[in-house]
């Protein structure tokens, strides 16, 4: 069929209707969820979700590493902040039971369920520069994507510009710090099917990129493709373990209680 003019053009596109590939969005999503999609090597993803709702994450072959923002999505200017979600925690590894603390001191997230414990608050997203130097390139349209520009693809989506791209977390590669100072890269591969399980107890945008970690050592371009999947739900409760687990923890939730408070 030939696309030489707008009608042969028009003809195969529509001849496509009901082709899949793994890394597309489910549309609509099946029922029960708002979001189904799978995140390739390289690739990125944003979607709004509402307070109450839940986001899993899975790494489908074991070697993922999604990068995650998160934004107030009332008010974007309120976002994720690294340095405060480990210092208010007293805890610089996330895993279940751990909150998302945004820079206004309330919690995004809260992680219900971790089978991964494999995850870094230090070293931030790739970048072309880092890329370049490991892969020889990491323009955004090349083989060697960064996250950070992935980033800025999948915010200006929702009119975010490069200011708003700030430091996030990385999920599925880990990173300790040892006794001497040095950062000691868990880096796998991991066994496939590795999830995370998050409430979301804002309204938020989630913003994922999934490309190598920074620090992965590995010369060749290696990360395999994640599943995200999100359904609708209620907020913590009065009576949540993880709302009550902590002094700090709770006045977080309060402060969220406090600002959706009418």
């Amino acid at each position: 069929m030939s696309t030489a003019d707008p009608y042969g053009a028009q003809a195969h596109a529509r001849a496509m209707a009901g082709t899949r590939v793994q890394a597309m969005p489910t549309l609509p999503a099946p029922e029960g969820f708002v979001w189904e999609e799978t995140v390739a090597a390289g690739g990125y993803a944003s979607k709004r979700l509402n307070r109450g709702a839940r986001l899993k994450l899975t790494d489908l072959e074991g070697d993922a590493c999604v990068s995650l923002l998160v934004f107030n999505a009332e008010a974007p200017t309120e976002r994720l902040n690294v340095a405060d979600t480990t210092k208010v925690q007293w805890n610089a590894y996330l895993g279940a039971g751990r909150f998302l603390l945004s820079d206004m001191g309330r919690v995004l997230f809260s992680i219900l369920e971790d089978e991964a414990g494999t995850h870094d608050c230090f070293c931030g997203a790739s970048n072309e520069a880092s890329n370049a130097r490991k892969y020889g390139d990491g323009v955004n349209h090349g083989a060697h994507p960064n996250a950070r520009d992935r980033f800025l693809i999948a915010a200006g989506k929702h009119g975010l510009t490069r200011k708003d791209v700030h430091p996030c977390v990385n999920l599925f590669k880990g990173v300790r710090v040892e006794a001497d100072g040095g950062l000691a890269f868990q880096g796998g591969p991991f066994p496939a099917g590795r999830s995370l399980t998050m409430r979301a107890e804002m309204d938020v945008l989630v913003v994922l990129a999934n490309c190598p970690h920074v620090l992965d050592p590995r010369p060749a371009y290696t990360v395999t493709p994640v599943r995200v999947t999100a359904w609708r739900g209620e907020p913590a409760a009065l009576d949540d373990p993880i709302r009550n687990a902590t002094p700090e923890g709770l006045r977080a939730v309060l402060n969220v209680e406090d600002h959706y408070a009418r």
